[in-house]
């Protein structure tokens, strides 16, 4: 049987299966790691393999197997032509295990994953912030229980204390998002989950961000922003590494992004709403209060970019760069 080490997770012909089923697999056909599926860093016989999308941080390229330093295959799993709904509902579904839990912000993004997958969620915010009363709402008309871990200034100087130094490219707007993400993945630690369902990739997806609305190319500005997803999940996990635990995206399944990207952008962003696909599958799942409501990005709803800004002052920057550039290597 081939000695392996699994960092994520792997899905093999749509299902999830062990790291002893898998060390089985390998043994008899090496080559079956060219049709795993899943959010995955593989090692085993002085080989390396990482997930198509490159969700796990890792030495190689995603998508990439590479033995004794030579790159011999790729990642490519065969992917299913699926709805959008049904390859949501998938996605969520194989990422809905025991010992897992959603990160939730009251967004439609967030709460149709929290709909599907049925399982515990958290929401970070300062006191009287827009994300923990919209989670609080999410949960309550879905019926789940959700963790509200209130935060202040001190808690928001920890967090970035402490991502700064670690994440890529820490500007001040990576740094608030990061911030967000350090509390709510030292909360699952501290519930005893590994596992945290996050969101992500649905605005690049779907046209999530405002500017889309006055994009003059929205075709050219998705797919930009669709290939800086490896640097977000970059990010994130590096953040979620700091507290043992690591961050699961139904949205950048493959299903999902194959489905996503046969819907045309003008689909996505019209007459004044984005994510129009998205927020239909959604109807379906989650009470329509949630699935057609706008909210606002992260850093902002959470309070996290105020409390920056503000202890940039109090420690006498007048720009929250200066701020975060004295706390890199610190």
């Amino acid at each position: 049987m081939a000695r392996l080490s699994l960092e994520g997770w792997v899905e093999l012909e749509g299902r999830q299966i062990s790291e002893a089923e898998l060390a089985e697999a390998v043994a008899a056909d090496p080559g079956v790691v060219s049709r795993l599926g899943g959010e995955f860093l593989l090692s085993w016989n002085g080989c390396l393999a990482r997930d198509r999308m490159g969700i796990i941080p890792g030495p190689i390229p995603p998508g990439t197997i590479v033995c004794s330093g030579t790159v011999t295959g790729t990642v490519d799993p065969p992917v299913p032509v699926l709805g959008l709904e049904e390859a949501i509902s998938r996605a969520v579904s194989l990422r809905s295990t025991e010992g897992s839990v959603v990160a939730l912000s009251g967004g439609v993004d967030s709460a149709l994953v929290a709909g599907l997958a049925r399982r515990p969620c958290i929401a970070v915010g300062v006191e009287g912030s827009h994300d923990l009363a919209r989670a609080s709402r999410a949960a309550a008309l879905l019926h789940l229980t959700c963790d509200l871990v209130v935060i202040g200034e001190p808690h928001v100087e920890e967090a970035l204390r402490a991502v700064v130094p670690v994440i890529p490219d820490p500007s001040p707007l990576n740094a608030s998002i990061a911030a967000t993400l350090f509390w709510v993945a030292s909360r699952a630690r501290e519930l005893g989950h590994t596992r945290v369902l996050a969101g992500q990739g649905a605005d690049e997806l779907f046209g999530g961000y405002a500017r889309y609305l006055t994009s003059h190319d929205l075709a050219a500005d998705l797919e930009r922003d669709f290939q800086g997803m490896e640097r977000q999940a970059a990010r994130d996990q590096a953040v979620a590494a700091l507290h043992g635990v690591w961050f699961s995206l139904p949205y950048l399944d493959l299903r999902v992004v194959r489905a996503a990207r046969l819907i045309p952008p003008a689909r996505k962003v019209s007459g004044g709403m984005r994510k129009t696909p998205l927020r239909e599958v959604a109807a379906y799942h989650i009470p329509a209060e949630l699935a057609f409501s706008e909210k606002k990005a992260m850093q902002y709803g959470s309070g996290v970019w105020k409390a920056l800004v503000q202890l940039a002052r109090r420690e006498g920057y007048r720009r929250a760069g200066d701020y975060i550039d004295s706390l890199v290597g610190s």
